[in-house]
């Protein structure tokens, strides 16, 4: 086989565990008692899940995410937060790590996915705003958007 064929294959391979990332990342989103919008995100390193988080109130906090008027509370955490944060309190580094989210960062996010040495982030939706996702492609990380996962 040539190299081409090989990295084609190779490219294939990525894609369907990209895809099938999301679909977990798109499960845990379930989880979350948002009305709003339900977000879900993984962390992988070497093959292996090493960290989960979906949109919510920090602990001890009732779930509901949005006031009266249906406005996000401004304490509701983030999913991607909310796995570096888990991964924070873990043994496990997100050093080289990939983080797949439904709906990409926002600039704060960013921020710590950039701290938190992840390397790639695979996201299926895009957020309001594209400052997120400007700031990391600035910083070298890889990006990657897979937009519709029905039918793969």
């Amino acid at each position: 086989m040539n190299e081409n064929a090989l990295t084609y294959e190779n490219h294939l391979k990525q894609h369907r565990y990209d895809v099938a990332y999301l679909k977990m990342a798109i499960e845990w989103a379930r989880l979350s008692h948002c009305t709003r919008k339900q977000v879900g995100a993984i962390i992988v390193k070497n093959g292996m899940i090493i960290s989960d988080g979906y949109n919510g109130t920090p602990s001890g906090f009732d779930n509901c995410c949005e006031n009266d008027n249906n406005e996000t509370h401004w304490y509701v955490l983030h999913a991607e937060a909310n796995a570096i944060l888990k991964l924070a309190k873990s043994t496990n580094s997100g050093e080289g790590a990939t983080l797949y989210i439904t709906l990409s960062p926002c600039k704060d996010c960013s921020k710590l996915i950039l701290q938190a040495g992840i390397k790639r982030v695979v996201y299926m939706n895009a957020y309001k705003d594209d400052e997120g996702i400007a700031f990391l492609s600035k910083s070298d990380i890889q990006i990657t958007h897979i937009p519709v996962l029905e039918n793969e």
